[in-house]
């Protein structure tokens, strides 16, 4: 089972999504994972609902990054770790934390709750070990957002 414990940082994420920790963990449950990637038994990670100031403060003290922007992620373990652990027949595995700006996905001027799983869905690959820096993994990345996207049901 996949839990995640949501924090919500600043008051605006409730005009949009009034109990973002339901809302999330309904998401969560609607996508099919393959269960050979994951055999842990319990897997959690946790999502913060901030602001512009906030995401600025964590993205330049972890980053080096002195900007706003829309989505950090904060692994826990490696890219190698994480897929050896999820792999593996473990109780309890914590993947760690995301970070998500009210402001950033408000300004798109789009569906907010289509921006909003986007982002987060994005997040959590990256916790799942997934990057994006050669084209390849763009794509590859990129690919899964989508199947998960429409698997949610947006």
């Amino acid at each position: 089972m996949i839990k995640i414990d949501v924090f919500v940082r600043d008051k605006n994420w409730k005009r949009y999504i009034p109990n973002p920790d339901k809302y999330l963990n309904e998401k969560i449950k609607l996508i099919n994972f393959k269960k050979e990637l994951i055999k842990a038994k319990n897997v959690n990670f946790s999502i913060l609902l901030t602001g512009n100031k906030e995401i600025k403060f964590l993205n330049n003290k972890f980053r080096k990054k002195n900007k706003i922007t829309d989505v950090l992620s904060f692994p826990y373990y490696t890219a190698k770790e994480t897929k050896i652990n999820l792999k593996k027949n473990k109780r309890d595995i914590y993947l760690g934390d995301i970070a998500l700006n009210f402001y950033k996905i408000n300004k798109m001027k789009k569906n907010f709750k289509k921006e909003f799983n986007k982002l987060w869905i994005h997040g959590f690959l990256h916790l799942l070990g997934y990057k994006h820096y050669k084209n390849r993994d763009y794509y590859q990345m990129k690919k899964l957002e989508d199947k998960i996207f429409k698997q949610i049901k947006c």
